[in-house]
């Protein structure tokens, strides 16, 4: 059964605030507006989010930014090449008093979890995290434990070309929601960083604006959001024209034009909309998309990348005709 389209004082408390939270990171990782609100898409999408760059560009930065804007439980794991799957989801120890085992969990067990540099562990590790981003749970010698509600992992990595670095498994990058890459600031932006961070850190004064129990409301208002039947239509050929692409070996998977709706809701509820439109699917198919595909030989060769394909997709595939119409009927008021 459809559940009521959120109402106009809900939408307009998440964007209060989801505004708050926006400034407090902007005011940390300066210059990155449409990063910072793709992020904040993710969360309210309830997914995850992989972060990609060279050292140095602020992507943990990033997430602990956005951490710290949540009054919630956070775990940090800097992945190297020597971490077990344990380390991630915790061990049972033998307690001798007792003559019982005690499970002590590992950092999963949190709401945010910081995954650094995630291609620096083994595939076998990385794979750890599959049930966990998947299912929100973990299972540990055969018995299962439920992760906090909300859960988000923040992985960053580095390019794969930089040494000591393993690529993500496909079924691993296809788990998470959006790729971002964090770029270089403007000028302006790198001369702001410099001054704020001169004499004291940004982030040490960031405070939290809100708690795990809101974000989940907020979770739950965005799942309410409107998508009409067209603008679901054009999510599936979108995605349903990657698998016929020549330029590519591998589609997106189901997983992901669910993912993307559900990305698309995020953004629409950042804008204070009760409804999803055919741009925002179009402003986060690049992110969504592109890291689940895999390019042809050809492709590869030619140095076309996944983005542009997508980019090109998505002005090749007609935009529903209804959208206008759409907008007018969802509209507040």
């Amino acid at each position: 059964m459809q559940q009521a389209v959120p109402t106009r004082d809900e939408i307009e408390q998440l964007v209060a605030v989801t505004d708050r939270m926006r400034a407090g990171i902007e005011h940390v990782v300066t210059g990155r507006t449409e990063l910072v609100r793709t992020t904040l898409a993710v969360l309210l999408a309830e997914g995850h989010l992989l972060l990609e760059d060279v050292p140095g560009v602020g992507k943990t930065t990033l997430a602990k930014a956005l951490a710290r804007t949540i009054d919630c439980s956070v775990g940090r794991v800097q992945f190297t090449p020597d971490l077990l799957p344990s380390d991630l989801t915790g061990v049972n120890i033998y307690r001798a008093q007792t003559n019982e085992f005690e499970f002590r969990p590992g950092p999963v067990f949190a709401h945010v979890v910081i995954g650094d540099e995630i291609n620096r562990a083994s595939p076998k590790t990385q794979s750890a995290l599959l049930e966990c981003m998947q299912e929100a749970q973990a299972t540990i010698d055969g018995r299962t434990y439920r992760l906090p509600r909300p859960f988000l992992v923040v992985a960053t990595q580095n390019p794969v070309e930089m040494e000591g670095t393993y690529p993500l498994p496909e079924a691993q990058r296809d788990r998470f929601m959006a790729r971002l890459t964090v770029g270089y600031p403007s000028v302006e932006s790198e001369l702001d960083m410099l001054d704020l961070q001169e004499t004291a850190d940004p982030l040490a004064e960031l405070r939290a604006v809100t708690d795990a129990a809101q974000v989940g409301a907020m979770i739950d208002v965005t799942r309410r959001l409107f998508a009409s039947p067209a603008v679901k239509r054009y999510v599936v050929d979108l995605v349903g024209a990657t698998r016929a692409e020549s330029g590519l070996r591998l589609g997106a998977s189901p997983r992901a034009a669910i993912q993307l709706l559900r990305a698309a809701k995020g953004l629409a509820a950042l804008d204070g909309r009760d409804h999803v439109l055919p741009d925002d699917v179009q402003k986060l198919a690049p992110a969504v998309l592109a890291h689940r595909l895999l390019p042809s030989t050809e492709s590869r060769l030619s140095g076309r990348s996944t983005e542009s394909i997508v980019a090109d997709l998505v002005a090749a595939v007609p935009v529903p005709a209804t959208a206008g119409a759409v907008r007018e009927r969802r509209a507040f008021g």
